[in-house]
């Protein structure tokens, strides 16, 4: 069975994706197992010598000032998952679950927390078994870190808490004797080092992340197919004019796009119309794809840069046997990332719905309206650019950073908090809807092809439409038009599409 090795650094985001959604199993490195060793060992020294260590020896937030006995030191660490287990809202999903605890195991991996070998090996355990603790979504405020999250996480090492268990919910002690486990006691430092961290705002984000990249692909897919039946020109592909304003972005999307078209006889048949320029919605696809695929670009060195960082307080550094007190779970840097991600798959969608119209309007298109023969008796596409529009309209909602705002915490200790978390959701639901609106896109796109029957479509074209058509049939007359839009989501997701598009035309960029 496949593992992925965490270790000190170099997790990419495909690794976790498939820790998430693959169910690969995880271990330590070697050296990442003698770092936390060494680690734990200074711990122990210094409490040993009376020294006074913020989370170890002291309370937390606006009670740090408040020195804990060496006996109850033990007791404070089942405290603070406790009395931080404050989240509320329904439970995260199994595959952000599973993001989060392998996050949390790869900070841990760092060897700069103080905390036990056997306790980061355990959380291993918990993932590789199945153990999905139950973490509602919300109670976070970024800072310090997901500290409500990352509790409820953490309460099911203990014994405590709530897990899902092969498909069923059931109390974390439970969970834990199915696996032949028992409850663990944590040390000194142990609790503080479960809950420090940014993993729950970073999980969903890769995660985000990772699909936003599939799905600018697809973007420039369904806006191929769309400037074909709308007999668009490929002029506005030709890589001179995306040479002389060199952002990456733009130049990828404007190949994406020329090499989804090449060799098509529908662009060809009317390459002497008295059409001057196409629409900006087609014309411009390259500049806006291009755009929100440096965004996401951008999101992704940030959220792969904070999956291989260090984001506990304090920070042991073994090499030189010394603690520093810092703000590394502070999530302003991916709540910002994840802020501009929204953005710009909010952007993808808000394009693709315009086309959409472009597509259903017959004063637009010169296609039989919505698409559909018999007009009046049937409405064809025409609910789908309602669906369309509603998701683009929620997405401009969503748009508005979260982390323009800040609400004090802990007595006013932890004074600018990120938002980061919500960030991080409303990132997710955004990206959701645009996969919505591509979906319908693709839709109408192949719909409309199916009237081009004597002549054929560019090679990435014809690609994606027959894969289409191998799951949503032509619509002939009116049917559940809600299945044929999850089921091209689905196919979307699954990766086929895109998939046999490169097959045709090489890898996408």
């Amino acid at each position: 069975m496949r593992e992925i090795v965490l270790g000190v650094d170099g997790m990419a985001l495909e690794d976790l994706e498939a820790i998430a959604r693959g169910g690969v199993r995880i271990r330590l490195s070697g050296e990442s197992e003698e770092r936390i060793v060494r680690s734990h060992g200074l711990v122990r020294r210094w409490i040993e010598e009376g020294r006074i260590i913020y989370g170890v020896t002291t309370g937390f937030g606006a009670l740090s000032n408040v020195t804990i006995p060496p006996a109850e030191t033990r007791i404070l660490q089942e405290n603070i998952l406790m009395s931080h287990a404050a989240g509320v809202g329904r439970p995260l999903d199994e595959e952000t679950v599973r993001a989060i605890m392998a996050l949390r195991v790869k900070a841990l991996a760092r060897g700069q927390s103080g905390i036990r070998l056997e306790t980061v090996r355990r959380l291993a355990d918990m993932l590789n078994r199945g153990i999905h603790p139950v973490i509602p979504e919300k109670g976070s405020v970024g800072a310090s870190g997901d500290l409500a999250p990352l509790a409820h996480l953490a309460l099911v090492l203990i014994g405590r808490g709530e897990a899902f268990h092969e498909g069923n919910r059931m109390p974390g002690a439970e969970a834990l004797r199915r696996c032949g486990m028992a409850p663990l006691r944590l040390e000194a430092g142990e609790g503080l080092a479960l809950v420090n961290g940014t993993q729950m705002t970073t999980a969903i984000g890769a995660l985000a992340v990772y699909d936003a990249a599939r799905l600018a692909k697809l973007a420039d897919i369904a806006a191929a197919v769309s400037l074909e039946v709308l007999l668009g020109s490929r002029t506005e592909f030709d890589p001179r004019i995306h040479q002389v304003r060199p952002h990456p972005g733009q130049i990828a999307a404007a190949d994406n796009l020329r090499r989804i078209t090449s060799n098509s006889e529908i662009v060809s048949s009317h390459k002497d119309c008295n059409r001057v320029q196409d629409a900006y919605t087609l014309r411009c696809s390259p500049q806006v794809h291009g755009a929100s695929r440096d965004a996401i670009d951008y999101a992704a060195r940030v959220v792969v840069t904070e999956m291989n960082a260090s984001t506990d307080n304090p920070l042991i550094f073994p090499d030189t046997e010394e603690f520093l007190l810092g703000g590394n779970f502070h999530g302003q840097p991916v709540g910002l990332a994840l802020d501009f991600l929204c953005m710009a798959v909010a952007e993808l969608a808000g394009i693709s719905e315009r086309r959409i119209e472009r597509l259903v309007n017959p004063q637009l298109s010169g296609l039989p309206a919505f698409l559909v023969s018999e007009g009046g008796l049937n409405s064809g596409f025409m609910l789908a650019q309602y669906t369309a529009a509603a998701l683009v309209s929620e997405n401009k909602v969503l748009a508005h950073p979260a982390t323009v705002d800040s609400i004090p915490t802990s007595a006013n200790k932890e004074d600018h908090v990120s938002m980061s978390p919500i960030a991080a959701r409303k990132c997710r639901e955004a990206l959701t809807n645009a996969e919505f609106v591509i979906a319908v896109e693709l839709l109408c796109g192949a719909q409309a092809l199916d009237l081009f029957t004597n002549v054929k479509p560019g090679s990435g074209t014809l690609a994606a439409y027959e894969c289409i058509r191998r799951t949503v049939p032509h619509l002939e007359k009116d049917r559940v038009l809600s299945e044929d839009i999850h089921a091209m989501a689905r196919l979307m997701k699954s990766g086929a599409i895109l998939e046999e598009v490169e097959t045709a035309v090489g890898r996408l960029c």
